[in-house]
């Protein structure tokens, strides 16, 4: 029991340090020795939980989605009641975290697809796995909004939410050029008051 227990903390802990380390170097500016000797571990420890860094750049991929799924969750049934007044506090409270951070590094979905996307399948398609739940997710909160008739029905939300997604990205990579969060401020102001009423 003990011995699975340490297992699950040593990945995790190799998980977290990749998480950070990718997020403020990128994945291919991190090697496997740095990871390790910020995680604590043996570099011979790594192997026996991934089969190389481009399964653990998947699996610290996954890490991140999960983690913000379940911070996604929260949010939301903690926000308003009505599904766009929703979306838009959980957005509004991504804002504010991005505000505390020192360093604008942006969504790591975002870096991860524009490094790895044409170097690495694997990453593809796992960041594909991901934004496909996500878009699940926003899409039913706008198709709610749309049958209560607080969003526009000229599009439908797989559309609506298409258009977001491209928005926000943008807007993420324009706050890291800048190191401002003026431009994801601008983006979900005029989604949220704009772009999406009827």
């Amino acid at each position: 029991m003990n011995k699975v227990h340490t297992s699950i903390d040593t990945r995790a802990t190799l998980l977290e340090t990749g998480l950070k380390l990718f997020a403020d170097q990128g994945y291919n500016g991190t090697g496997i020795k740095e990871i390790v000797d910020a995680a604590g571990v043996p570099k011979g420890s790594f192997y026996n939980y991934f089969k190389s860094k481009e399964d653990f750049g998947a699996a610290v991929i996954s890490h991140y989605s999960a983690g913000f799924a379940e911070k996604w969750s929260a949010s939301l049934a903690e926000g308003p009641q009505q599904p766009l007044a929703a979306l838009q506090n959980s957005y509004e409270q991504i804002i504010s975290y991005h505000e505390q951070c020192t360093v604008k590094s942006g969504c790591l979905l975002g870096n991860f697809a524009a490094e790895m996307s044409e170097s690495s399948e694997l990453c593809r398609l796992t960041l594909q796995q991901v934004v496909s739940g996500w878009h699940k997710r926003f899409s039913s909160y706008l198709r709610k909004a749309q049958a209560d008739g607080s969003v526009r029905t000229d599009l439908s939300a797989e559309q609506l939410t298409d258009f977001f997604w491209n928005a926000w990205e943008g807007a993420l990579l324009r706050m890291k050029i800048e190191r401002s969060t003026a431009p994801v401020r601008a983006c979900v102001d005029l989604m949220f008051n704009d772009f999406f009423l009827p």
